[in-house]
């Protein structure tokens, strides 16, 4: 393996992983190496540092932008640019690009299958918060006044001042499901970036809201990122190719945080019907022969997707922690 590629990994926190150099070598020829090892710097600092004409790097770097493995900065001219500064970004960007060949998906779901893991589980020790937390479906809640702007899915996007949709990079990889695949939606800065490498197509808040709806109706989860402003992005996930769900679920890491709310079920009108069980991706719900539906409310995430089938309406999601739970920044 160059040793280019390994100072890739390494440079995102991998290094022992055969499998993201590997990664980096498919999406990076040996020129666009020396370029990503030349950041962070503009144009005309690559173009001094390697010896190569200005024009050629700012294509290259146009180019690396379009694969998701540069970001540029607004705030100076030229850009400044930088690489992937992490594994969640080079996963979630790269896997995006339009021209990925097959072997480079399916070689990103052998690092997510085999690796990923562990590697959660290292985050999960290291890292004060999960990354990521869940917010409820948008659907009634009780005490309304209580739901606040950034748990809030139709608020988050009545407010959002652009909208993106994007396909899940996880079910892109993963085809464990048949869950729709196009309803990753990108908010405010996320939008506009990935319309400007083109692997986002622009909303307008009907649509998104539509997208919302049918993604509650098809059983995927809303999650966002652990903080209170919302200007990244809505997950709708899967229980299966999902980075995180897995994780929860199979190995029992807490790499996402539940919502602030919890369900809570009216045992005098509940028929027993157990299309709630079903829905739940956290064995959260438990139903025996007759018996009204209960929840154990320590491993209810607070999604609401119970909510969404109860044939009798029997379900509300009850306010269970305080509104500081959710941390203004994030890790804080």
């Amino acid at each position: 393996m160059d040793s280019r590629y390994l100072e890739l990994a390494y440079r995102i926190g991998l290094g022992q992983s055969e499998r993201i150099a590997q990664l980096w070598a498919m999406i990076a020829d040996s020129s666009e190496a020396d370029i990503l090892l030349a950041l962070p710097a503009d144009s005309p600092a690559v173009a001094a540092k390697l010896g190569r004409p200005e024009a050629e790097i700012a294509a290259s770097l146009h180019t690396l932008f379009v694969k998701g493995v540069v970001f540029p900065s607004g705030k100076t001219s030229p850009p400044n640019y930088r690489m992937s500064r992490d594994l969640v970004q080079f996963h979630d960007a790269s896997i995006l690009w339009p021209d990925a060949p097959q072997a480079f998906l399916d070689l990103w779901q052998d690092f997510m299958d085999v690796e990923w893991p562990d590697i959660a589980r290292t985050y999960h020790q290291l890292m004060p918060r999960p990354f990521t937390r869940v917010i409820p479906v948008g659907i009634s809640v009780e005490g309304k006044t209580h739901v606040l702007a950034f748990e809030d899915v139709r608020e988050i996007i009545e407010n959002a001042r652009a909208i993106a949709v994007t396909k899940c990079t996880c079910r892109l990889t993963a085809h464990k499901c048949d869950k729709p695949l196009e309803v990753c939606l990108q908010i405010n800065r996320a939008a506009e970036y990935n319309l400007a490498r083109g692997t986002g197509r622009a909303l307008s808040k009907e649509e998104a809201l539509d997208i919302a709806r049918k993604a509650e109706e098809a059983g995927l989860i809303h999650v966002v990122m652990n903080k209170q402003s919302i200007d990244h992005f809505i997950c709708n996930c899967c229980a299966c190719c999902c980075q995180t769900m897995p994780i929860l679920i199979e190995h029992n890491i807490s790499v996402i945080e539940p919502s602030r709310f919890a369900a809570a079920i009216d045992a005098e009108t509940c028929s027993a019907c157990g299309a709630c069980v079903d829905r739940c991706f956290f064995s959260a719900i438990t139903q025996e022969g007759e018996e009204p539906a209960q929840v154990n409310a320590e491993k209810c995430m607070g999604c609401g997707l119970c909510q969404v089938v109860c044939p009798t309406e029997s379900i509300c999601m009850t306010e269970v922690r305080e509104r500081d739970f959710v941390p203004e920044k994030m890790f804080g």
